[in-house]
């Protein structure tokens, strides 16, 4: 068994990572969909809401509430893969719940890239206001930062920096998802073998 969870600012790359698993046959839990329900019980909409909702949750039900809510879909998950992706952590408190129910079988994977690529990435998505927008794309990160977010990306097993080509970060991914148990937290590389781009968390971050 093995939960591997992926953190990342926006147009980082995770849905991307999200879609590469799905592709492999690896179900994908997608956290912010745990908020986007929540919205639509409330009979709120979620693209104008989901900060609002997702700040609520964390108010109404503890710090971790987001994970809590997510461990019973991931659980269903585990019952026929061996292999499930986690997507969207944002503090500390989901990754300390996810780590005390799943132990060492749960490897966090931070994807990474800098502002100005990702804002470009983000533009020609144009999915929501903030897509297009960079002062509201600023607010957006400090919102999520403000979770604890560049915590969570610091106590990362695994880092890929997504500043290469869209080829190259899928295969990083794949190889990711492929690994054996065994083996996790170890340098993994590249489907094509070149290994640049991915960081473990034993060979330090700058």
């Amino acid at each position: 068994m093995k939960v591997i969870g992926t953190v990342g600012l926006p147009g980082s790359g995770k849905g991307e990572a999200a879609s590469v698993a799905r592709e492999t046959g690896v179900p994908v839990v997608t956290m912010g969909d745990v908020i986007r329900s929540e919205c639509r019980e409330r009979g709120l909409e979620p693209a104008e809401h989901h900060g609002e909702i997702a700040t609520a949750l964390r108010e109404e039900e503890g710090p971790a509430a987001i994970a809590e809510r997510s461990l019973p879909l991931i659980e269903v998950e585990l019952e026929s893969s061996e292999v499930v992706l986690v997507d969207g952590l944002r503090s500390e408190h989901e990754l300390d719940r996810f780590r005390e129910r799943f132990g060492e079988e749960f490897v966090l994977v931070s994807v990474e890239a800098p502002f100005d690529l990702r804002a470009e990435r983000l533009s020609d998505r144009g999915r929501d206001d903030s897509d297009v927008d960079r002062e509201a794309l600023r607010k957006r990160e400090e919102r999520e930062l403000g979770f604890g977010m560049d915590e969570v990306m610091d106590r990362a097993d695994v880092v890929v920096d997504n500043t290469d080509s869209l080829e190259r970060f899928r295969g990083r991914i794949r190889t990711l998802l492929e690994e054996d148990e065994d083996e996790e937290g170890s340098d993994t590389g590249e489907a094509d073998g070149d290994e640049a781009g991915v960081e473990t968390e034993a060979e330090g971050r700058t």
